[in-house]
């Protein structure tokens, strides 16, 4: 009997990516997790496959972000992060202190959320905002 698809398997196949069991395991790990950098999801992916090389989560990576089935961020001074929440345009809060990030959603409604003064001819389709402060635990550490 053949396994049924796993709603991850079916997205990779349906945005005509290899489905394997490694692919598979990184797309619910990134969904899963919040705002992880590679170290996290390479280890999430050993936790549900076993072993699997740093190169091909990599790979992985780079290839669902092609595809749109996740997205990559990169706060300045911090490592690459990756979430799994895509189509829509939130922007993101970044914690000085630890490096905590949390999705802060648009609050001008559809894409682009920002208008620029001059778009230099470009057919603008994103903004992308970074707000930077501290997050709650570091706020109350620091007032201690």
């Amino acid at each position: 009997m053949i396994a049924p698809m796993t709603p991850a398997a079916e997205e990779l196949r349906g945005a005509g990516l290899r489905v394997t069991a490694a692919r598979v395991a990184l797309l619910e790990t990134v969904r899963d997790g919040d705002h992880l950098d590679v170290e996290a999801i390479a280890s999430g992916v050993r936790d549900r496959v076993g072993r699997v090389s740093l190169q091909a989560v990599y790979e992985a990576l780079h290839a669902l972000t092609a595809a749109g089935l996740i997205r990559r961020i990169e706060p300045a001074g911090s490592p690459a992060r990756f979430e799994g929440r895509v189509g829509d345009n939130h922007h993101h809060a970044v914690c000085r202190s630890c490096g905590a990030v949390a999705d802060v959603d648009c609050a001008a409604g559809r894409a682009p959320c920002l208008a620029p003064s001059d778009d230099h001819g470009f057919s603008i389709d994103e903004a992308e905002v970074i707000y930077w402060g501290l997050c709650p635990g570091c706020s109350t550490t620091r007032n201690s």
